[in-house]
């Protein structure tokens, strides 16, 4: 059983001294892109949560329907189903996004099929999701997924994809990993590890030096064979 009111991402803000700075410059400045570019009319979200991105979404839509499968910390949820069976009638909506979900969903294909019937003809989907990131909201992460892998689920359901766009290359992703395996539980660490890990942390300079650091240098390199995550947008 999921826990209910699950702890959710509130807000877009993410400074550098975030932990998950890294994840979200690029991120949000794809999914912002594709908002800009996109939105508009009704819009449903798959796998609401707590609606971090009403803000950026405000003025370019006419209204917003969340469902999700539990109520999420801030009460945000407006239906809660499964996201295989989202109980609204065909062509509803204008553009249905889903971001950071389908790695949580049993049948991804479904949720992908869902958004299809529910979207209008030419109506947009808007989908992110995780190539790579560390086991969360255990047991129910079940899958990743490369740029190939999300295409073969939206052209099976029937959908043009428009754009896909990697966020963040080697070097943003090598910065992460860097704070994710040292960070985290730093200071619970008992004995010779905890003491090595603190120096590493120490020697490198601290969350927000990792951060400028490898920011900089995936700036500078622009490689995306190795990447953190997908943004992608497609059509009915």
């Amino acid at each position: 059983m999921r826990a209910k009111n699950l702890n959710r991402l509130n807000s877009a803000s993410v400074d550098i001294n975030d932990i998950n700075y890294l994840h979200y410059y690029s991120y949000h400045e794809d999914l912002f892109g594709a908002f800009e570019k996109y939105a508009h009319g009704k819009l449903l979200d798959i796998g609401c949560g707590n609606k971090p991105y009403e803000k950026q979404l405000k003025g370019k839509i006419t209204s917003y329907t969340g469902v999700d499968i539990i109520q999420s910390s801030d009460n945000k949820v407006d239906y809660l189903c499964q996201a295989n069976a989202i109980p609204f009638q065909n062509s509803l909506y204008d553009i249905v996004i889903s971001t950071q979900t389908i790695e949580h969903v049993e049948d991804h294909q479904g949720l992908v099929n869902e958004a299809f019937r529910l979207l209008k003809p030419n109506g947009i989907f808007i989908l992110s999701g995780p190539l790579y990131w560390p086991l969360h909201e255990e047991p129910y992460d079940f899958f990743r997924f490369t740029k190939y892998g999300f295409q073969y689920i939206l052209q099976k359901a029937g959908f043009e994809v428009l754009e896909i766009k990697s966020n963040g290359g080697k070097w943003a992703l090598v910065g992460q990993a860097i704070l994710y395996a040292i960070y985290p539980d730093i200071y619970h660490i008992k004995g010779i590890k905890g003491k090595i890990a603190r120096t590493m942390l120490r020697l490198i300079g601290g969350i927000k030096t990792i951060n400028r650091l490898f920011l900089k240098l995936d700036i500078k390199s622009k490689d995306y064979s190795n990447t953190m995550n997908y943004v992608i947008v497609s059509k009915k």
